[in-house]
């Protein structure tokens, strides 16, 4: 599958300092240390409607890790997926009449647009779970060797307790996880199931759904060894940084962590789970089932994309907070100060701009004092020449923001 266009990104000088980042997994700020090429894995979307404020929050933040690790030298290989065939995605399909594949394909299309859009360096592999149904299928024979899968009609199943490390990444009781994996896609009631956390790895053939052929039997990938599958195809086990929202940390990456386990016998399956927070608008998660979205694509059609990016930037990745259209006025208004600050001809030291920028997001993507930074220059007079370009091209490859 195809990515999208790369924004060309000016090089600084010097380099960059190590980046720390929360590890969701450690509950703790830790440094990353990647060991030559930086890896990365951020979960995609499953395209049945356009990307909303959310998903960009999600992108954005990761963007910054991919900007940061970059600006201090790394060579970065980052791997995205799109899961294009799942429930919601054969539900919207059913319910509007369209056909599941042409729904995916114009819904990935637009994210396409979208992400280039807002300037987010794009993953060196893109890769749609129906393009890879049969490596999928080939870790399911893995686990299933491993001992760690049993059938409940014709279903496969990981079971629980074939993974020692279950929890390790959440750190949630059995309470809160059975109560998560009910809300987000799980099964915990099933009659059948030797334990209601136990997850579905692939789903038998059932009419009127697509399926692929297997060696177990006709049908089609669960959702979180899709991820588990291309990570380990693309960037192998122990890669740096597993990223999405805060709503992946379980069941997903908590999932997905113990199908790496004990496929490859390496722990950890990440070095790293980092993880957005969430957007809200009047006071709820944004999230498709709410019908309370605010598509990124709308927003473009009224505002420059950069100001977008500066609202989103506003917040600090991890918080969960609410979106509201004033967000939008302060954004352009910052975005109209800062390009008429480096369009004067001089301005203050330019070299503490990106010393300071540098250090802030390095500081687990602290993007609000990184703005911060930059205000204070834009607001402040200075005899240095070279500072506006300077300054320029540091809002450009730190923060990805055009001036």
């Amino acid at each position: 599958m195809r990515s999208w266009s790369a924004p060309k990104i000016p090089r600084l000088p010097g380099s960059g300092v190590p980046l720390r980042l929360y590890d969701t997994a450690a509950r703790d700020v830790r440094e990353t240390q990647p060991s030559g090429e930086a890896r990365m894995y951020v979960c995609g979307i499953t395209p049945y409607d356009a990307t909303h404020l959310g998903h960009a929050n999600t992108y954005l933040a990761f963007d910054l890790v991919n900007r940061a690790w970059r600006d201090a030298g790394h060579d970065v290989h980052y791997t995205q997926n799109a899961t294009d065939v799942d429930d919601p995605l054969l539900e919207r399909a059913l319910a509007t009449g369209v056909d599941w594949q042409s729904l995916a394909e114009r819904e990935i299309d637009l994210f396409r647009s979208d992400m280039e859009a807002l300037r987010i360096i794009p993953p060196r592999e893109y890769v749609g779970v129906t393009e890879v149904v049969d490596e999928i299928a080939g870790l399911v024979g893995r686990l299933t060797e491993c001992g760690a899968t049993y059938r409940l009609d014709d279903d496969v199943y990981f079971s629980v307790a074939a993974a020692p490390k279950f929890g390790a990444v959440s750190g949630y009781s059995e309470e809160r996880m059975l109560e998560l994996f009910a809300e987000r896609g799980g099964d915990p009631d099933r009659k059948g199931k030797r334990h209601p956390l136990d997850w579905l790895l692939w789903r038998a053939e059932r009419p009127g759904e697509p399926s692929w052929p297997a060696p177990f039997g006709p049908g089609r990938p669960g959702w979180h060894v899709e991820c588990t599958a291309i990570a380990l195809r693309h960037l192998g086990s122990g890669f740096d940084v597993a990223g999405g929202g805060s709503d992946l940390i379980f069941p997903h990456h908590e999932m997905g962590a113990c199908e790496g386990h004990v496929a490859t016998g390496e722990w950890p399956f990440a070095r790293a789970y980092v993880h957005a927070g969430m957007v809200a608008l009047d006071g709820e998660k944004m999230s498709k089932s709410k019908g309370n979205l605010v598509f990124v694509s709308k927003l473009r059609q009224t505002a420059d994309p950069m100001a977008v990016r500066l609202g989103l930037l506003a917040h600090h990745y991890r918080d969960d907070w609410a979106w509201t259209p004033d967000q939008l006025t302060a954004a352009e208004e910052r975005l109209a100060r800062w390009r008429a600050a480096v369009s004067r001809p001089s301005g203050p030291d330019g070299l503490a701009v990106l010393e300071g920028v540098r250090q802030r997001i390095a500081d687990d993507l602290d993007a609000p004092g990184a703005l911060a930074v930059i205000d204070a220059w834009a607001a402040a007079e200075g005899g240095d020449a070279d500072a506006p370009a300077l300054v320029r091209d540091v809002a450009d490859a730190l923060l990805g923001v055009a001036l």
